[in-house]
């Protein structure tokens, strides 16, 4: 039986690295919220996927009126975000039932393609657990912060072609990552599949993309301004 595809956006956080009142999910690009981007290229992907928007409790009113202001008609359980990113994902999972797929996905990453996210998809029909990944490409050093505050360089070397940098979508087996949602929250669980390796749930590694940037700053909001105007994404032949 076909695994049904679900979505949980996770968008709950104040965006305070942003340094604007607004939280940066809510800010546009092209005339869109980051948000609504990111949504759209997974329904353009995969249009029978079922979305599930996590929000700061304080602005999911202002997602509603948005989505009924300006006509985008996306079928989606909204649901409060919770303390940390951990309990956010924790909140939407108990919208998903058990045997279906389901990605966990930055609500500020807008720029993953409908290839990829298919392929990703795909992969994870066979896979419990998909985690998109990139290699690397700046030079490492481990440095030690001395009494006075400055630094000095560590022993240690860092093998740079051993290196990747996590993103998402990471996609699983629902079931399973609802059971490793069941652990107590550890200041180690930075993204999903940190929580998933806890629980012994095997990983698969699959590269992803160089423009799937996560949107925090406004030095990013400025590169994905730019992203937007190249040739071949949204908009642009």
């Amino acid at each position: 039986m076909e695994r049904k595809k679900y979505l949980v956006v996770t968008a709950g956080g104040s965006g305070s690295r942003m340094g604007g009142s607004l939280p940066k999910q809510f800010l546009e690009i092209q005339g869109k919220p980051i948000l609504r981007l990111t949504i759209e290229r997974f329904l353009e992907a995969c249009p029978d996927v079922q979305v599930i928007t996590v929000l700061p409790a304080s602005h999911m009113g202002t997602w509603r009126e948005y989505c009924v202001r300006d006509s985008f008609h996306c079928p989606q359980h909204i649901v409060a975000g919770g303390f940390t990113r951990f309990h956010s994902v924790q909140n939407a999972l108990a919208q998903v039932p058990d045997g279906a797929i389901v990605a966990v996905h930055d609500g500020v990453r807008p720029f993953l393609s409908a290839p990829k996210i298919r392929q990703l998809f795909d992969l994870a029909r066979a896979c419990p657990a998909v985690i998109p990944v990139m290699p690397v490409t700046d030079t490492l050093k481990v440095l030690e912060k001395k009494a006075d505050g400055s630094l000095s360089l560590a022993p240690e070397v860092v093998d740079r072609s051993r290196i990747y940098g996590a993103q998402t979508p990471q996609i699983f087996y629902s079931e399973l990552l609802k059971k490793a949602y069941t652990q107590g929250f550890d200041t180690l669980f930075t993204d999903d599949a940190s929580v998933a390796r806890k629980y012994g749930i095997p990983l698969t590694f699959v590269e992803g993309e160089r423009l799937n940037i996560k949107i925090t700053t406004p030095e990013d909001l400025a590169l994905a301004r730019a992203i937007l105007e190249m040739p071949g994404q949204a908009g642009n032949p």
